[in-house]
């Protein structure tokens, strides 16, 4: 962080899936920072509640509800987002659900669909309507969620790590185009973090994954910490930081990185 208090300070950002979990963390930090954010989450109800917590903490922040998978809703929420900040400097496409850990043979189009519109064309979304508002601008950071799951076959089922490879390409194609117009484009992959992402995939694909999303690596904290090389299992503030770093001017040289944020998980 630089040594200004609020190096985000006159900026303003918006944070997808900000309703808990890792969202939550983010909006709190690029607040915290200075940055005006606006919180954006399937359930108003959540995002309200980020917002107020923001708000209570000195932060300025604002809720509102989108499906990120629908694009015309997006589009019109980021619209009213802009008009309540006036600019959009940070975007950060963070709204995301797991498959229940399903491989090809158990998952069914139904929930494949739904996985890869809300985790891979959700994020192309955003990064589309943030562009109306950067291009012109001549400058503005694109901040992507994608997962260590996006760097191997392991960590989720077959649409998230399809997802989230997704998301990677999405992210170094992009900074490729757009790094010379002012806009960086990377992305966060956060290694086995506590949310409750588990349970709001069940919330959005329903019962029929009850019985597989207890599975994956890192099952319980024991599990984790053995299998993680820096022996302690990471929090939501350790990825909200990461975003941060590359909101940040000490990151303008940064753009097409995909940042892994695992304990060296990954490095094994």
């Amino acid at each position: 962080m630089s040594l200004n208090a609020t190096p985000l300070a006159n900026r303003s950002a918006i944070v997808t899936g900000a309703g808990s979990g890792i969202g939550r963390a983010i909006a709190g930090a690029l607040a915290a920072r200075g940055a005006a954010v606006a919180v954006i989450d399937l359930s108003l109800e959540r995002a309200a509640q980020t917002a107020a917590l923001v708000n209570g903490s000195g932060g300025t922040a604002s809720a509102f509800a989108a499906d990120v998978s629908d694009k015309a809703q997006l589009d019109q929420t980021v619209t009213a987002a802009v008009a309540t900040f006036g600019s959009l400097d940070i975007m950060v496409n963070n709204a995301g659900i797991l498959d229940g850990y399903q491989d090809v043979d158990e998952i069914d189009e139904t929930h494949w669909r739904r996985v890869i519109d809300i985790d891979l064309s959700g994020v192309f979304f955003g990064c589309k309507r943030a562009l109306e508002e950067m291009l012109p601008a001549g400058s503005g950071r694109i901040i992507n969620m994608a997962s260590i799951a996006g760097l191997n076959g392991t960590g989720g089922g077959a649409a998230y790590i399809a997802a989230k490879h997704g998301v990677i390409g999405l992210t170094k194609q992009m900074a490729v185009v757009y790094s010379a117009k002012g806009i960086t484009v990377n992305c966060v992959c956060p290694g086995v973090i506590p949310t409750n992402l588990r349970e709001h995939t069940k919330d959005v694909l329903g019962d029929s994954v009850s019985n597989t999303v207890a599975r994956g690596i890192g099952i319980t904290d024991d599990l984790i910490r053995a299998n993680v090389p820096a022996g302690v299992r990471g929090d939501v503030k350790d990825i909200a930081a990461a975003v941060c770093y590359l909101a940040s001017d000490e990151a303008r040289y940064v753009s097409g990185h995909s940042l892994v944020v695992d304990g060296a998980l990954r490095a094994k």
